[in-house]
């Protein structure tokens, strides 16, 4: 199966480090506020989530959700997370440290597009 969102070995080291200072965590792909189109990294059940919200997978342990909205825009590409230095304008755990999560994004390939992970209503993993 092609993964829809993976995760750099750098910002997975973040991850890990937030993990221990915030227990479980979750991401959601923020569509437009506050920093733009950022992923957002937040202690589990922290957002709400509903029938809105789709769940792309897991990176670092992590559920991944993004709105259906701006799925639609970017179904047809695998999402990276990765890390950079500045502090961000949202409300993701990072931003604290003087980094902010970014999001990396290519094309799928034919044959990756042919075998996608399925995705899921946000209601069915929570």
């Amino acid at each position: 199966m092609t993964e829809r969102v993976l995760i750099s070995k750098e910002a997975e080291e973040v991850v890990n480090r937030l993990r221990e200072e915030y227990g479980e965590l979750m991401f959601h792909q923020s569509g437009g506020c506050c920093d733009g189109s950022s992923p957002m990294c937040f202690q589990k059940g922290e957002l709400l989530l509903d029938d809105s919200d789709v769940w792309l997978g897991t990176i670092a342990g992590c559920d991944f959700f993004i709105s259906k909205d701006q799925f639609e825009y970017w179904k047809h590409t695998q999402l990276t997370v990765d890390i950079t230095q500045g502090r961000g304008s949202s409300f993701s755990l990072e931003i604290p440290l003087g980094l902010r999560f970014v999001i990396k994004s290519r094309l799928y390939h034919k044959e990756e597009s042919n075998n996608l992970t399925p995705v899921k209503s946000a209601t069915e993993i929570n």
